[in-house]
Parts: structure tokens; sequence; C-alpha cells
């Protein structure tokens, strides 16, 4: 920690006065910090902004758009309804992504109560995850009947470290899944928090994921889940105005976007961020809604090799 480097003597007169002008330094310190994995961690792109983040109380103070009378909503952007239909009509041709199927395989045995934490678990497993490798982990954990708050709580977790790799970050996660465990027996009798707020309080849970399970687990919809994928299609369609993190492309979204829509939208924007519109050289010469996309053709075209998958993919639907 910063604190156990400070060398108090070296510091001068004015040293309790400046700690007092800036009581969060350390905070945000710890923030940054605690992303980083250790050495046995092998990826090497970084976390989703929001997944390993000290919980602030930015974070949990959420006000969701509920009605189209609330004084915060705004008008939408124009042609969002045909862009929409275009993306619904592109994904129509392929699978729905993995992690929803895996997820509902590995826990439709399980009771209700086992089920909502389980689908909290596998949210955690998710993130910086391709869906296959975390559907993998959590059908692992299933068949060593590790998806239960109490028997994660006697597990090793040297044992759930195995159970789980190579999922993104795995040693940390671990780790939060055995201190979630330990919450959800001593707080709350086995069961998972059932509010935002809740959800937000335990270990490795941010904005994007407490959404998800407020949907998935709790079948109940405040906000919209907000990926990497959903931040950068967003942006790039000019539905929000230049958001910087998934948290402010959520809080935009809601001021327009009609809330029958919140629960639909990221795995429809999730699909089509992994198939056209990819972070790089995005397919738009594939894209039916090309020309209503304000970022259409700006950035590199996709290599032949890419182009040649993607049509056979679309021809064999």
């Amino acid at each position: 920690m910063a604190s156990s480097d400070h060398n108090p003597k070296s510091e001068p007169d004015t040293h309790v006065v400046a700690t007092k002008k800036r009581p969060r330094k350390p905070q945000f310190i710890t923030q940054k910090t605690v992303k980083l994995e250790p050495q046995d961690q092998k990826l090497t792109s970084p976390p989703d902004i929001e997944e390993f983040a000290s919980k602030t109380p930015t974070q949990t103070k959420f006000k969701p758009v509920s009605n189209d009378n609330d004084k915060t909503r705004v008008n939408p952007p124009s042609n969002w309804v045909k862009v929409l239909e275009g993306i619904r009509e592109m994904r129509s041709l392929e699978d729905p992504p993995v992690f929803f199927k895996g997820c509902e395989e590995a826990v439709k045995t399980l009771t209700p109560q086992e089920r909502r934490f389980a689908v909290l678990i596998s949210s955690l497993l998710s993130s910086q995850t391709k869906d296959h490798i975390n559907h993998g982990a959590v059908q692992r954990l299933h068949d060593k009947n590790l998806l239960k708050p109490e028997t994660i709580d006697d597990a090793e977790e040297s044992t759930i470290k195995d159970l789980i790799y190579p999922v993104g970050f795995y040693t940390r996660k671990a780790s939060y899944m055995k201190r979630i465990a330990r919450i959800s027996i001593s707080n709350y009798h086995g069961d998972i928090p059932s509010t935002l707020e809740g959800l937000l309080s335990l270990p490795g849970i941010g904005p994007k994921m407490a959404h998800l399970v407020m949907h998935v687990a709790w079948n109940n919809v405040e906000g919209i889940c907000v990926d990497t994928h959903v931040h950068r299609i967003s942006n790039r369609l000019g539905w929000v105005t230049q958001t910087k993190t998934p948290e402010q492309t959520r809080e935009a979204l809601q001021k327009w976007l009609p809330k029958e829509e919140w629960a639909p939208i990221n795995p429809l924007l999730v699909g089509f961020g992994q198939t056209i519109c990819t972070p790089l050289r995005p397919s738009c010469g594939l894209c039916s809604i090309n020309g209503l996309c304000p970022s259409a053709f700006q950035e590199a075209t996709p290599t032949p090799k890419k182009m040649s998958r993607i049509k056979n993919k679309f021809s064999e639907s």
C-alpha cells in the first residue's frame, strides 16, 4: 500500500494541511492498482473500465429513467428506429451469444436462489473473457458443485482458480468468488442482493454486471447493461455525444431510449460488435445500415480474409 512507503519525517510542516486537502487520493490510486493481475495472469489487454474498480459514491447512486414523462429525457437521435431494425435483421442471421446459452444450460437444474447466485458468478467470470471460455469455466464449477455459496466458501481458493482458468484475471476472480460467497452466507442467507446498491457493494461487481444480474437473476430492469461493445457502437452511431466511459454511455442512452429496449439492447449490440461493428477494422461494407451511420468507412476496412469469412457465414444462414 502507498501508506506503508510513506516517510512522515521527510514531509514539510504543511504535511497535515496537504493530507486534509486530498483525502480521496489514496482511494483513487487504489482503483488503478487493483486492476493489475498477479504475475500468473497471461492476458495483455486491460480490464473493462468498471470491472475491478473500488466502489465510489457516484457508482452507487443510480437514478434510472423510468417513464417517458421524466424531465431528464431528451429527444432521441434521428433514424434510431431504422438503425435498430437494421441491426436486428443482421443479428437474426446469427446464433445468440454463447454466454447466455451457456449460463442457462449450466444452472437450469438449480433452485431459484442457487440460480441467482450462479448468474452472479457467471457474470463475474465473463469480464475480459470470451464466451466459450466463460461457458467452460461455469460448467466445470457446476460439475464440481461449486456454483453455490456454501461449497465455494468451503473450497480452497487454489481449487477454484484451477477450475476457472483461463478466464480473464482468474486469480483475482477466484478471490472475489470466495469473498462474495462469504457475504452471501453472512448477509443474505445464501442469496444475492436484490438491489443495484447491494450488488455494487460486492467485490469485483461494477455497474455493467450489476444491471445484467438485476435483469437475468431478478427479472428487474433498472438500467441498461453497457459493456465495451455497447459503449463503442453507441458512440459510432452518434446515439451518445462522445462519452468516455460505459457508465456515461448508460446514463446518456437512458435519457432517450424507451425502457422496453433497455434489456435487449445489450445482447443485440454485443453480437453486432463481435461480428460486424468490431473494435478494429469494422466491416462497414457488409453492414446494411452503413448509410445511416455517421462513422461508416471512417476506420480501416477489414482484410480480404475476414470479409470472405463473414460473407460465408451470412450465405450459410
